[in-house]
């Protein structure tokens, strides 16, 4: 549904290409998760979807259409999208915030129609908020800011949802809480592209997993593919070994202490 074919991304005025020749697809029905290094590309592919960044050659296609021959409308009513950092202009009641997202589906001078009420309601169950619904954004901690932030784009809907590191500042129970959400989205037949530094969590949970290093990609398939040790030490230039997690048996990554360390 969301296809990198050859992308080819430099920033204006940078020398170097912030990625250089990827191609990835995000399918329905499942969970792509891109992960890599700071500095790789991973939220530059965000910000592209986004409109952000024009490619400098190769295409980027939602639904086999070339991004750049949709309206911002047609891309919002089919994409939703957590990118990393945001902060609101100003203070909004969370369930407001959340609103926001349905603002594709009508006009600028539309009231809320009763899909509306229910797509916020639907939001707000889903990501666990009927109790800071009625709290004012700047009150939210940043765990719970981000998990609002998260049931905007559900509110907002759409058939692909793209989220660039959407667990920060979140503790582990809702960090977990936040994958099987993801989860169960693919697997109702939504397609989902993760962005995350989480690779043991990504390793449990996505279908397909694409390593990105220096704007390329180093790796892809599924993460027992992916989570070898040779390759994520050589991408992340740190010693480190995998093991397999003994409740599930999915690939965990173990850094070790650094070379010459006592």
């Amino acid at each position: 549904m969301i296809h990198f074919d050859n992308v080819v991304l430099r920033y204006a005025g940078s020398q170097e290409p912030a990625v250089q020749g990827v191609t990835l697809e995000a399918l329905a029905g499942r969970l792509t998760a891109v992960v890599g290094p700071n500095g790789s590309g991973k939220s530059t592919l965000v910000r592209t979807l986004l409109g952000r960044l024009a490619p400098e050659s190769g295409r980027v296609t939602l639904d086999g259409r070339p991004i750049s021959d949709l309206t911002r409308r047609q891309v919002a009513t089919t994409l939703a999208v957590v990118s990393q950092r945001e902060e609101p202009a100003f203070p909004l009641r969370a369930r407001d915030f959340i609103a926001l997202g349905r603002y594709p589906h009508g006009s600028a001078f539309s009231a809320p129609s009763a899909a509306d009420r229910e797509a916020v309601a639907s939001a707000i169950a889903r990501a666990d908020l009927e109790a800071l619904a009625e709290r004012s954004t700047d009150e939210l901690s940043g765990g719970e800011w981000q998990r609002v932030r998260i049931a905007r784009a559900l509110a907002q809907g759409g058939r692909a949802l793209v989220l660039d590191e959407p667990t920060t500042f979140l503790d582990v129970g809702h960090e977990m809480s936040v994958f099987e959400l993801l989860d169960s989205l693919a697997r109702a037949g939504q397609c989902i592209l993760l962005v995350s530094h989480q690779l043991n969590l990504v390793a449990r949970f996505a279908d397909q997993m694409v390593l990105l290093h220096r704007g390329l990609v180093a790796a892809t398939g599924r993460p027992a593919d992916v989570m070898r040790g040779d390759v994520l030490e050589r991408v992340y230039e740190w010693p480190l070994v995998v093991t397999r997690d003994p409740a599930v048996g999915a690939p965990v990554l173990v850094p070790l202490r650094g070379r010459g360390t006592p």
